[in-house]
């Protein structure tokens, strides 16, 4: 667990809401306090493009599967479907009544879904100009959170406490009762457990078939003006999380103990953190800054 810092930008954006890489991780998406989405090349630093078309703060953001695509969703309540290329918008939907707070796409890109302030999830058939949801799923009580969508699953958390899982095929609903408020979710590589980072500064791991909660990490220091993001490194051996102080937790997956501790910049909060989609390398971001963290090539070898 060498980890080093490999690079570290100033994204000229305010506060960062958000940083995503896209689909192979040779790109990554920075969502800013300043309305806009930024294209970086995460190695060098360098600003590729810039997109620029909504009324307040970015809040989330996601490529397409063949990486033309951007999906974004925003505090002013609108879903924004852009053309990298281009930077300009193919399409703005603005059905929610409150700030969307995350956005995904489904495996192929065809289908554009966002939970929002407004305690819903909406899904979008982007191939088509209808401007209405072709869905609407309405269960939760309280703010949606996050979203993870699999093949045949959209699966949601909210601050209610629960984690809802869509069954598309099937047209079932199923739910885990987690009790605790839930800001952020990520999945395991083998789709059988999701962690749910909670706001009582841990992170359940839960059985995603029998709704088990399997172990809980502690260690991390939350805060209640961010949500605090968690993710699994690649092979499933390590749990990592952000934190109020600055820090990047990194647990032992199945020890549950905190095996580093990264130090990220001047201690602010880690707003948003990202795993490489292939290598041992974390995308955060602290205030203005993004931070690449990546084990030495010698390490890995």
């Amino acid at each position: 667990m060498n980890y080093s810092l490999r690079n570290k930008f100033d994204c000229n954006q305010g506060a960062i809401r958000a940083v995503r890489y896209n689909i192979d991780g040779n790109y990554c998406l920075s969502c800013g306090a300043d309305r806009k989405i930024k294209l970086i090349n995460p190695e060098s630093g360098l600003m590729i493009k810039s997109y620029s078309a909504h009324g307040d703060e970015v809040n989330d953001a996601t490529g397409s599967c063949d990486s033309s695509f951007i999906l974004s969703g925003s505090k002013d309540k609108s879903i924004i479907y852009w053309d990298v290329f281009t930077g300009l918008p193919v399409r703005r939907l603005r059905t929610h009544v409150g700030g969307v707070t995350c956005v995904s796409f489904n495996d192929d890109s065809t289908v554009a879904i966002s939970g929002s302030r407004d305690n819903s999830v909406q899904c979008f058939d982007i191939r088509s100009r209808a401007m209405e949801p072709i869905q609407t799923l309405k269960e939760a009580k309280d703010c949606i959170t996050d979203l993870i969508v699999t093949e045949n699953k959209i699966i949601s958390s909210s601050l209610d406490g629960t984690i809802r899982y869509y069954d598309i095929r099937a047209g079932e609903l199923t739910s885990d009762k987690i009790g605790i408020p839930i800001v952020s979710m990520a999945i395991t590589s083998d789709n059988q457990c999701i962690l749910a980072s909670c706001q009582d500064e841990s992170i359940r791991l839960v059985d995603l078939d029998g709704g088990e909660i399997l172990t809980e990490y502690k260690g991390h220091k939350g805060s209640k003006d961010y949500r605090i993001e968690c993710g699994v490194l690649k092979g499933d051996g390590y749990v990592i999380s952000g934190s109020k102080f600055g820090e990047v937790i990194i647990y032992d997956f199945l020890e549950a103990n905190i095996v580093k501790r990264l130090q990220i910049g001047s201690g602010n909060t880690i707003s948003s953190l990202c795993v490489h989609p292939s290598m041992d390398q974390i995308l955060c971001a602290s205030g203005r800054d993004v931070q690449v963290w990546s084990i030495n090539d010698s390490d890995e070898n």
